[in-house]
């Protein structure tokens, strides 16, 4: 039996590169990829086919920023599936983000330049706005859009016929300092993104409390810094251009920057071998590139609490049961 495989945006980035690197290790899955974008899904699609004839790719349309779009995605996935073995949680936007010139320029003759550059630490603020749901958008669309999707495929997860696996895409940017409890859509703040990450590792870490004994495991993995559309929004590309020396240079000293989708998608890739009771759930997965270009996967212990991954798991369960009631009555 085929092994069933969906990933959240799948159609560019690391979400592409994953289902490439996906299917040249075993190009006997059932690859769907979950997209915003009807069109590029299936351009996508028709490019992987293209490369591994004998796999089987399909779409399902879904925004994960937009909740009623996530219910008919999880209807369809129901649908059509009996079971899914990996759900890839990829999707996610860091919005306008704005780079603090002189932040940079400080931490440039700091000691902690590699691990700033490595983190963008203090860098970049990130204007947040509001959905239609009233629901803050990078809160929504790299958080609580995942949770309700995985609420709705639960039975197609915990199907009692061996592991399940979700794999979020997080960050080295997730901070406990940018995340509140009291504010966990972080519309008070100015790092949705950062709060965004460190809120997704909590839930990871309560999945796994409250869904292993059912044969669902969770982990999170950081693809590291890319060169993607994301990040050449935060500067102009000549800046960029100018910058590639120094990047080149740091990359001696600080893994993180694997600079193209596919070296990021390293730690996904290899998420996908392992067998899941081996892992540690309180670990993040970190892929990393050396200086001449070789890929690994390195590990870091999360700063969490259980007890606030738990507090935050129950406050996103009253928060999806109250949404649902509100699309109810509006349909």
């Amino acid at each position: 039996m085929r092994k069933v495989v969906l990933v959240t945006g799948a159609s560019s980035g690391v979400g592409r590169a994953l289902c490439q690197r996906l299917l040249e290790a075993d190009d006997g899955l059932h690859l769907c990829l979950a997209c915003r974008n009807r069109a590029r899904a299936e351009a996508a699609r028709d490019a992987l086919l293209a490369a591994r004839p004998r796999a089987q790719v399909s779409t399902v349309q879904v925004d994960v920023s937009d909740l009623r779009s996530v219910l008919r995605a999880a209807r369809e996935l129901r649908r059509r599936f009996q079971r899914l073995d990996y759900v890839y949680l990829n999707a996610g936007i860091m919005p306008s983000p704005h780079l603090n010139i002189k932040a940079l320029f400080s931490s440039l003759f700091s000691r902690r330049v590699v691990h700033v550059l490595s983190t963008a630490e203090g860098l970049l603020t990130q204007e947040d706005r509001i959905t239609a749901d009233g629901l803050q958008e990078v809160f929504v669309t790299n958080v609580f859009g995942h949770f309700v999707l995985v609420q709705e495929l639960e039975s197609l997860l915990c199907h009692g016929d061996g592991p399940s696996r979700l794999i979020w895409t997080s960050s080295r940017s997730a901070r406990r300092a940018n995340f509140s409890l009291e504010d966990v859509q972080h519309s008070s703040g100015r790092e949705p993104y950062s709060s965004s990450k460190y809120a997704l590792d909590l839930l990871s870490v309560a999945l796994n409390r409250n869904f292993n004994q059912r044969g669902l495991f969770s982990s999170v993995a950081c693809p590291g810094t890319m060169l993607t559309n994301l990040t050449y929004g935060i500067l102009p590309s000549f800046l960029w251009t100018l910058m590639m020396p120094l990047i080149w240079l740091v990359r001696f000293f600080a893994n993180a920057f694997t600079l193209t989708p596919s070296n990021g998608a390293e730690a996904l890739v290899w998420l996908f071998h392992q067998k899941p009771e081996s892992l540690n759930p309180l670990t993040k997965y970190l892929s990393a590139t050396t200086g001449f270009g070789s890929n690994y996967v390195t590990t870091q212990k999360m700063d969490l609490s259980e007890d606030t991954a738990e507090k935050l798991y129950q406050s996103l369960l009253d928060l999806a049961q109250r949404v649902r009631v509100t699309i109810l009555d509006a349909d």
